[in-house]
């Protein structure tokens, strides 16, 4: 009788699920994974005999399967509090922070992102008035101040930043990795902390002959709150965090220009806070080309950043001492490209990135 009401219950509940599952209207995006949502597949007899059929109903399924965001929380409290697992999906937690594991070092990526930033120097920069005015930069990620620590698997950093020093001989390298903490990063997030970044900037702009003497009384603004993409990647219930951004008369002043929309905007678009991912909020996110111009400079100081989505929210920091600066995101832009927007005639050229970017460097074209 027992099994008998067992089978029922576990009929009930399945068929229930099924249910659920086809009625409940598809979602489109995953706010928590920062992600789209597989849709139903169209089937034929063609896509049935191939099995694609099968496969994307199986993802569609996965995807839209009823509260899926309460169910994949669950499934990591269970794996870390019970089974004892160190990493969820690659992703470690310690005091609230989490992380991704960086590992195994991959020397080739590193030399492939060193080449394709060779070929810039030597095809846009070389034998130019900007030449001997480069310098270079490596983001750690957050695994260099946790992994070790907390037993788990990390690259030799060390090793990175060394190679790529030795791999861009026409650049002056500046190391930043001791100018940060663990606190100076979102803890649900890979992205530092703008608010935390003045010791960093301090440093880039003393080795590149800055004043910055406006740096220290920048004013703290909070946007609001804000939750990373390791929030809905690693599926534990974390507290949410402040996002605060720093700025100044001359901050605020500045005016960016997008060269992939043709429009200008503020450095601070507190829309990009609202969207799909809130540190957009730092000069509109992603995009190829952008340059901030900063009408009350009292010189004619130019940069060149080439750089990751780490670098929106560390430019606005060294505005004070430009009156343009050009960002360069070559994830989304072929360098080949660059001499029909950028003419190089004596602007200071910074080349930072992140650890997990160059252990990894396919993106970069």
């Amino acid at each position: 009788m027992m099994k008998k009401i067992q089978v029922i219950i576990f009929a009930v509940v399945f068929f229930g699920i099924s249910v659920l599952t086809w009625v409940t209207p598809d979602k489109e995006y995953s706010e928590s994974e920062r992600r789209l949502l597989a849709k139903l597949p169209g089937i034929s007899m063609e896509t049935i005999i191939d099995g694609t059929f099968q496969d994307g109903a199986e993802k569609y399924v996965t995807d839209q399967f009823p509260f899926r965001d309460r169910l994949r929380s669950a499934k990591a409290l269970f794996e870390y509090k019970v089974f004892g697992k160190k990493d969820n999906n690659d992703l470690y937690e310690i005091d609230g922070h989490v992380s991704k594991i960086l590992w195994p070092y991959n020397a080739g990526s590193v030399t492939s992102a060193t080449d394709k930033f060779g070929k810039i120097y030597e095809s846009l920069i070389a034998g130019t008035e900007s030449e001997g005015k480069v310098y270079v930069s490596v983001i750690p990620d957050k695994g260099y101040y946790m992994a070790e620590a907390g037993g788990y698997p990390a690259i030799d950093y060390d090793v990175m930043f060394d190679q790529v020093a030795s791999e861009m001989p026409y650049a002056t390298f500046i190391d930043i990795a001791d100018t940060l903490t663990i606190d100076d990063y979102y803890k649900t997030d890979l992205h530092w902390r703008q608010e935390k970044l003045v010791p960093t900037a301090q440093a880039i702009g003393e080795a590149m002959g800055l004043k910055l003497d406006g740096i220290g009384s920048l004013k703290p603004v909070t946007a609001g709150d804000f939750r990373g993409v390791y929030y809905g990647q690693s599926a534990l219930p974390l507290p949410e965090e402040e996002m605060v951004y720093l700025t100044s008369d001359i901050i605020d002043g500045a005016v960016s220009y997008n060269f992939e929309t043709s429009k200008e905007a503020p450095v601070y678009n507190l829309e990009g806070f609202e969207g799909r991912d809130p540190y957009d909020l730092f000069l509109s996110g992603a995009t190829p080309l952008m340059t901030v111009t900063n009408p009350e400079a009292d010189t004619d100081r130019e940069l060149v950043i080439f750089r990751d989505s780490f670098g929106s929210s560390l430019a606005p920091l060294l505005l004070e001492d430009y009156a343009k600066i050009t960002l360069v995101d070559i994830r989304y832009i072929q360098s080949a490209f660059l001499g029909q927007f950028i003419e190089f005639d004596g602007q200071d050229v910074l080349f930072i990135y992140g650890t997990t970017i160059l252990n990894d460097s396919f993106t970069l074209k």
